[in-house]
């Protein structure tokens, strides 16, 4: 599926990617990915189909793809000198009541290799992040969504606050892999229905109303690799995501 086209020029492509798309081609990955469609659909040849960052496979949002190898050289200088701006719109558990700058160097999981968490020995990470809304509710606003459980599995989740959640602006100032998901794992805030991070029994309950990672990219700024313009790219939060918000609030 070709994705949506936010910005196009000579030297760059913005697209709205959606979710469930791999970016990068993998032996583990036998379905058609971003790159692959770069390459058939907008004819770029450059290695990677000219993609400057990653989004993981569940999240959607904006994607920076270089239509030269002059621009991908620019704009790959512009990532790793942390002169980007990046922000993403995200759906945690819990209650976050300010904005907060988690610290926390990020490396791979000595006791799982698919998962990174924060380690001293990792590299250096920094994610700021800013509450849009608190949402707080009762229990009874969840017997559509649980209309299967009976009083005793009601008030375990009433025990848990299952019913608190907060709506997240983030942006990180570094670019780690799963950067994000894992400093929210660390101040015990994870994302709603986030496989890797949330826990089995809690992305279980997610499940049953957001289908998938409640995160998206939203914003991307940077400096147009040509022009020297600054450009701000936006991506609207998508219909599936809009659908699990009205969900929550019955």
């Amino acid at each position: 599926m070709r994705p949506p086209v936010i910005f196009e020029d000579d030297h760059i492509l913005v697209l709205d990617k959606p979710p469930f798309l791999v970016v990068d081609p993998a032996e583990s990955v036998k379905e058609e990915t971003l790159a692959d469609i770069l390459i058939k659909e907008f004819g770029i040849e450059l290695s990677r189909g000219g993609i400057v960052h990653r989004l993981d496979k569940d999240t959607s949002g904006v994607i920076l793809v270089a239509k030269t190898q002059q621009a991908l050289e620019g704009l790959q200088n512009q990532f790793k000198e942390r002169k980007t701006k990046k922000e993403y719109l995200t759906l945690v558990h819990g209650l976050v009541p300010e904005k907060i700058t988690v610290t926390g160097s990020i490396g791979r999981n000595p006791g799982n290799r698919e998962k990174f968490t924060v380690l001293e020995e990792g590299k250096e990470a920094e994610t700021e992040f800013e509450p849009i809304k608190n949402f707080q509710f009762s229990i009874f606003n969840f017997q559509k969504i649980f209309s299967d459980f009976n009083k005793i599995q009601m008030r375990k989740l009433e025990k848990q606050k299952y019913g608190e959640f907060t709506l997240l602006k983030c942006r990180p100032k570094t670019g780690r892999t799963h950067q994000i998901r894992v400093h929210l794992k660390y101040i015990n805030h994870p994302v709603v229905s986030d496989e890797k991070y949330a826990g089995r029994k809690m992305v279980r309950l997610d499940k049953r109303w957001c289908p998938r990672i409640f995160l998206h990219a939203a914003k991307l700024g940077f400096k147009h690799p040509a022009s020297g313009e600054w450009l701000e790219l936006e991506s609207k939060l998508p219909e599936d995501l809009k659908k699990a918000l009205e969900r929550l609030n019955g």
